[in-house]
C-alpha cells in the first residue's frame, strides 16, 4: 500500500485544494519533488508552501506515521531535511534526529483512484486494463511503445554485457553465443547458449574450409555424438550410420588434441518439436553458416540494410541432413534452408540487440539507431502475445511494436506492476 501512496503523490492524484497539516496549516503543493529509488527520503527537492511559508526540501511518505519510528528515521541524519511527512493514517507525532517536530499531511486518496487500483490488482481477466485499451489516444500508445522498445533493447544489452564478461571482452564469441541461443527458437535456447560457450572460435578457425570437421566439432560439443545419448530404438541404426561414425571419429581426434569437453546431451529438448527444429538440424545450419563466414560480428556490422543481413544469414543443412532429422533415422523431409521468417526473427532477437549493445558499448550512436531502424522496418511478429494485444485493439505495425508489447506483458502485466505502466496510470486516473 505504501508503494501506492508514493504513486498517488508522485502523479498528484489527490485533491489539491484545502490541503492542511494535522495542525491546521494550509498546504500548497507546488512541486512534489523527484522520486528517489535509493536510500533516503522518498522525494527530493520538493517545493511546498506550509502556512504561507515556502519550503524547499525532502518529503517522506508512509502508510502510517508511526512507520517513521519503525524505520528508525528519527535517528537517521539523512532525514533531517524532510520538510513534510505524508501518510494515509496519522497515528502519532514524529520528529527528526535533531529533535524537530515535522508537519504531517494526511493524504486523502480519491475513492475512484483507490477502487481502480484494487481492480487492477485483483482482476483475474488479462490484462486487467483491457476495458480501456481501445479508447487510448494513438499518440499516447505510440510514445509508450517507443519507451518500451528502448527498455527491451537496454534489458537485452545487459544480458549481452554479462556474456561479454564471461567471454573476457571477446565480442565475436559474444555474438556467436547470442546467435546460437536464438537458433534454439525458445525451447532449446538455454541448451544452445550452453553449447555456444563450448565452441572455441580460435580453434575452429583453422578448419573453416572443412565443413565435415566443423560439423564434427559442433555435434560433438553438443553431446550428440555420444552413442549413449542416442535413443534405444535408433541405437543399432546409428552404429551402422557411416556419417555418424565419420563425425564421431573426427571429433575423437579433435577431442584429444584440443582437450574438448562436450555438454550433456540430456539438456536438449525434442518433445513436441517439429523435425526442422531438432538440435541436429539447427546445429548443421550453424555449421554451414560458420563455414561460409556468416557468424562473424564484424561481417554483420558491415551490413547496412535488412536485405544484406537476410542474405548473410542464409544457411542450409549439409547433404546428410537433407534426408535425416537425427542420426540413423532417414526422413522424407527435405530440410534445406533456414526460412525467411526465421531469418527475420534472427534480426529481431539477435541482430538488433547486438547492434544496439555494441553501438552503446563503443559510443556508436549510428549502430544503435540502425538497430531501431531494422525493428521499425520488419513486420510484427506473429505469436500469442502479439495476437492478444491486437485483439484488444492495439495497432501493431512493426517488430518494434511487437517487441514493445512483449516487454509490456513480461515486465509489467505478468508482474502486476501497473503503477509503472502508462496504461495503468490512465486506468487509475479515470473517474469512470
Amino acid at each position: 500500500m505504501e508503494k501506492f501512496i508514493h504513486y498517488v503523490w508522485k502523479h498528484r492524484l489527490f485533491p489539491l485544494n484545502e490541503l492542511k497539516t494535522t495542525n491546521g496549516e494550509l498546504v500548497e503543493v507546488i512541486d512534489v519533488g523527484l522520486y528517489n529509488r535509493n536510500n533516503g527520503p522518498d522525494f527530493f527537492n520538493a517545493k511546498i508552501k506550509i502556512g504561507g511559508t515556502l519550503w524547499v526540501g525532502n518529503v517522506e511518505i508512509h502508510e502510517r506515521s508511526s512507520d517513521w519510528f519503525r524505520h528508525n528515521h528519527h535517528t537517521d541524519a539523512c532525514y533531517n531535511n524532510v520538510i513534510l511527512h505524508v501518510a494515509s493514517e496519522i497515528d502519532t507525532d514524529i520528529q527528526t534526529a535533531l529533535g524537530n517536530q515535522l508537519p504531517q499531511l494526511k493524504l486523502e486518496v480519491p475513492e475512484y483512484v483507490r477502487r481502480n487500483y484494487e481492480e487492477l490488482i485483483t482482476n483475474d481477466e488479462y490484462p486487467p486494463c483491457h476495458k480501456i485499451i481501445s479508447t487510448l489516444p494513438e499518440i499516447m500508445m505510440h510514445s509508450w511503445l517507443n519507451a518500451l522498445q528502448i527498455e527491451r533493447l537496454e534489458q537485452r544489452t545487459q544480458t549481452i554485457e554479462r556474456r561479454l564478461e564471461v567471454c573476457n571482452g571477446d565480442w565475436e564469441s559474444v555474438y556467436f553465443i547470442t546467435l546460437a541461443r536464438n537458433f534454439g527458437f525458445g525451447i532449446n535456447g538455454d541448451a544452445f547458449e550452453e553449447w555456444g560457450k563450448r565452441i572455441s572460435l580460435n580453434n575452429l578457425a583453422y578448419h573453416r574450409d572443412n565443413l565435415v570437421q566443423i560439423e564434427a566439432i559442433f555435434m560433438g560439443q553438443a553431446g550428440l555424438l555420444d552413442i549413449g545419448a542416442v535413443h534405444e530404438r535408433n541405437r543399432a541404426a546409428t552404429l551402422e550410420d557411416e556419417y555418424f561414425m565419420l563425425l564421431q571419429s573426427e571429433y575423437c581426434n579433435f577431442s584429444h588434441r584440443l582437450n574438448l569437453s562436450p555438454m550433456d546431451a540430456s539438456h536438449w529438448h525434442f518433445l513436441r518439436l517439429r523435425p526442422q527444429n531438432f538440435p541436429h538440424i539447427r546445429i548443421s545450419q550453424l555449421a554451414y553458416l560458420y563455414a561460409k563466414g556468416g557468424t562473424g560480428l564484424q561481417t554483420l556490422i558491415e551490413c547496412k540494410t535488412i536485405d544484406e543481413v537476410i542474405e548473410l544469414l542464409d544457411t542450409r543443412v549439409t547433404t546428410y541432413w537433407q534426408t535425416h532429422y537425427s542420426f540413423g533415422a532417414p526422413s522424407r523431409t527435405n530440410i534445406k534452408q533456414l526460412s525467411l521468417t526465421s531469418r527475420r526473427l534472427m534480426i529481431v532477437n539477435t541482430v538488433a540487440p547486438m547492434f544496439f549493445a555494441y553501438g552503446r558499448f563503443n559510443g556508436n550512436d549510428k549502430l544503435a539507431e540502425r538497430a531501431m531502424d531494422f525493428l521499425d522496418s520488419i513486420g510484427a511478429e506473429d505469436n500469442r502475445i502479439v495476437r492478444m494485444w491486437r485483439e484488444l485493439g492495439i495497432n501493431i505495425r512493426s517488430a518494434a511494436d511487437s517487441q514493445a508489447l512483449i516487454q509490456l506483458k513480461n515486465e509489467y502485466c505478468d508482474r502486476k506492476d501497473c503503477l509503472r505502466c502508462r496504461i495503468g496510470y490512465k486506468y487509475l486516473a479515470s473517474p469512470k
